[in-house]
């Protein structure tokens, strides 16, 4: 077989950096994961990230099949961690059949991960209208002019489907679509990665236990 393009395997593994710019302690961490994560969220909010709030979704189908795919944070609390989308989607299809998900933020900038380790439940109808009033009415259309997931016709059919749907509501308020809402994802273990040189990178790992408290970990690098 003929590849067009071959990577150059030796330089790929020359790819290299040394993280230095932080370090994450056990004695320095909030009691509660949570608390660490707005730690966190404020440093990454004043270093002024492009989309701080992209998060990589893993999901597991009934088959074993693993899919994921990034979707965007909207809320945060001590329940969990809420992103919107369409109840009748492939992520949605993989959900309903098993909750449990990952979800990644990836700060480069910061040199920083968090791993949290989940269900996802859907939260209430009026926890979604909320949100949903406050969108641009273009991503409003768009929430009904799309049927996530789904094979269409071609980019046409969906040019004129969102015409349709911008006829439809020109005239009053754009209603949250049946089909359209959100999940809080409620965690179990919430995973903070710092970079440190030589690969000894800083993890701590919280896990909730049966009371609903959370104990700390020093994982290794």
């Amino acid at each position: 077989m003929q590849y067009l393009y071959r990577m150059d395997s030796q330089a790929l593994a020359q790819l290299r950096k040394d993280y230095t710019l932080n370090a994450l302690n056990e004695d320095e961490v909030a009691l509660s994961p949570f608390d660490q994560f707005e730690h966190w969220w404020k440093d990454a909010s004043a270093s002024e990230i492009e989309e701080l709030n992209a998060m990589t979704l893993a999901t597991a189908a009934a088959d074993g099949s693993v899919d994921a795919r990034t979707v965007l944070l909207k809320g945060f609390d001590a329940e969990g961690f809420v992103f919107f989308t369409n109840y009748n989607s492939a992520k949605s299809a993989q959900l309903s059949g098993n909750g449990k998900c990952c979800l990644l933020f990836f700060w480069k900038e910061l040199e920083r991960q968090v791993r949290i380790n989940g269900v996802a439940e859907k939260i209430s109808a009026e926890e979604s209208i909320a949100y949903f009033n406050s969108r641009p009415d273009g991503s409003k259309i768009g929430a009904w002019a799309s049927p996530q997931s789904m094979v269409v016709a071609g980019k046409a059919w969906l040019t004129e489907t969102f015409h349709y749907y911008a006829e439809r509501f020109k005239h009053g308020e754009i209603p949250k679509p049946p089909h359209w809402g959100g999940y809080r994802v409620k965690p179990y273990r919430i995973e903070f990665w710092q970079g440190r040189p030589n690969r000894m990178h800083d993890r701590i790992l919280y896990t909730q236990d049966d009371q609903g408290g959370w104990a700390r970990e020093r994982l290794a690098p």
